[in-house]
């Protein structure tokens, strides 16, 4: 089955380009397009689309908003936030708003296609850069917005371990090769982390651990 995609930006060209090329892609179906925030609400109410390529700056309503919107659908989208600088001061808030991705718009066509999968997959597409910016904001004063929450005692010490890698960018290849186990156990571990902590994906879990001080700027 087709993975079908909505395409939000205020650009004519950029939509245009995306769906020219998404259109020769195997398995992605282009089923509409959006110049602005509220029509990418409207237009994903109307055609159910499993990811929605959503820029972050557009006119009546921001990506932000939208992707908060977005992801409080019925069934909902996944939502993949498409920008032109990484250092957006937009981003954060997005993937707070429940943005499974980021992805910067001169990524190589084959980055656009891997995140699509990933999203579309439910998991979530964390780039260095996003991770960075995370680190920064915290860094800047935003610091934990409280003392951790009991629900954290729920977690092994091995599980904390691989939250705390997670938060740093590690994907789970290199968590495994970190704590000398095998990917399958990793993806175990981060599982029951979701779960116990009531997170949705990878995003939520690094903004939770910047959160809540389980990990901190300028940590290793």
């Amino acid at each position: 089955m087709n993975i079908r995609i909505l395409i939000a930006d205020d650009q004519d060209l950029i939509r245009t380009g995306l769906r020219l090329f998404l259109q020769t892609q195997d398995g992605i179906e282009v089923v509409g397009e959006a110049a602005d925030g509220v029509e990418a609400i409207e237009q994903a109410r109307a055609l159910q689309p499993d990811v929605v390529l959503l820029d972050i700056r557009m006119p009546r309503m921001d990506g932000v908003e939208a992707a908060a919107r977005l992801t409080q659908l019925d069934p909902a989208p996944r939502v993949l936030v498409l920008t032109t600088f990484d250092l957006d001061e937009y981003v954060f808030g997005a993937l707070r708003a429940g943005a499974a991705g980021f992805l910067l718009k001169d990524a190589r066509r084959e980055k656009l296609i891997e995140a699509i999968r990933v999203v579309h997959t439910g998991d979530a597409l964390l780039s260095p850069s996003v991770t960075r910016r995370l680190v920064a904001e915290f860094a800047a004063g935003a610091g934990p917005v409280g003392p951790p929450p009991a629900v954290l005692d729920e977690l092994t010490p091995r599980e904390r371990e691989v939250l705390a890698l997670v938060a740093r960018g590690l994907s789970n290849r290199e968590i495994g090769e970190r704590l000398v186990i095998t990917d399958a156990t990793v993806k175990s571990h981060f599982g029951q982390i979701l779960f116990k902590l009531g997170l949705r994906d990878r995003v939520q879990a690094v903004v939770f651990a910047y959160e809540h001080g389980i990990v901190t700027a300028g940590s290793a």
